[in-house]
């Protein structure tokens, strides 16, 4: 099986949670030495492994010709949205994804992803070339997510000062801040630190290593709180998240979605407090 991952973190992540499993799965990406690459191509050829994760990228570059030598029977496409312009994670590589049909003899495809409205799941069955498929559609209720909004102004606490309280009293719990712009993530990040808070920063202005070490911590339970723009999201799938906080309004009712859907994932009690002003709605 080939699955297509938007995300080197999320495929290592489902690469070594199949590996606990007693599944034999691998990835092939950009992190590998020429040596792991080769190692790993020469296992897939001996038949050593069942799947095997790859970027969409790679299927152009690479990969795909690998995959012609392989007795592949099934492809998965994870994150699906990312197919789609109307997905709020759209990658152009993806859309190259539409030939696999083709190329591979019509084995069969499928396409998973959280977050599709309407238009995004027709667009998702044009791009992979799918004809009449299944569509299975889960519920997006999750009765252990308790949504609160807050207005910000007036003659309370500024929004500063009300994310300091709330992750008080969670002292010890994970959580994840979400802010607008990179300069509102790196002043709450500090002004929660000031406090005692083991809070880190992560947004795509940050370096790579920057960013990988931020979170391996917060799945490391090292840190408490991850404070961010939307760059910290996809593949996050850690099960203790306690709350989800929006200092700003996000940009649309899907992502807001998605990223409050990273709470709770135990099934346990979880918040999402989202703060807003008519200025954001507007």
């Amino acid at each position: 099986t080939l699955v297509i991952s938007p995300l080197i973190a999320l495929m290592k992540d489902q690469v070594d949670a199949l590996t606990e499993g007693g599944l034999r799965a691998t990835c092939l990406n950009s992190s590998l030495s020429a040596e792991q690459r080769l190692e790993r191509i020469r296992g897939l050829q001996r038949g050593e492994f069942e799947l095997v994760y790859a970027a969409p990228e790679g299927i152009e570059q690479s990969v795909g010709p690998l995959l012609e030598r392989l007795d592949l029977r099934f492809i998965a496409v994870d994150e699906a949205h990312c197919i789609s312009h109307w997905g709020h994670d759209f990658r152009p590589s993806y859309r190259n994804l539409a030939e696999l049909k083709a190329r591979f003899r019509g084995l069969p495809v499928l396409a998973l992803t959280a977050t599709a409205t309407e238009s995004v799941a027709t667009d998702i069955v044009e791009q992979l070339g799918m004809r009449d498929p299944f569509i299975y559609r889960g519920s997006f209720f999750r009765p252990n997510l308790k949504i609160h909004a807050l207005k910000k102004g007036g003659e309370g606490p500024t929004v500063r000062d009300a994310i300091l309280r709330l992750v008080q009293a969670r002292r010890g719990q994970t959580g994840i801040v979400y802010c607008l712009s990179r300069r509102s993530v790196e002043s709450t990040a500090e002004y929660l630190q000031s406090h005692g808070v083991r809070a880190r920063a992560y947004h795509a202005g940050m370096n790579a290593e920057a960013r990988q070490e931020a979170q391996e911590a917060f799945r490391r339970d090292d840190a408490d709180v991850v404070v961010a723009t939307i760059a910290f999201g996809m593949g996050i799938d850690k099960s203790n998240v306690r709350f989800v906080i929006h200092r700003d309004m996000p940009k649309s009712l899907e992502g807001y979605s998605k990223e409050i859907g990273r709470a709770g994932r135990d099934g346990a009690a979880a918040d999402g407090v989202l703060f807003y002003s008519w200025a954001g709605v507007m």
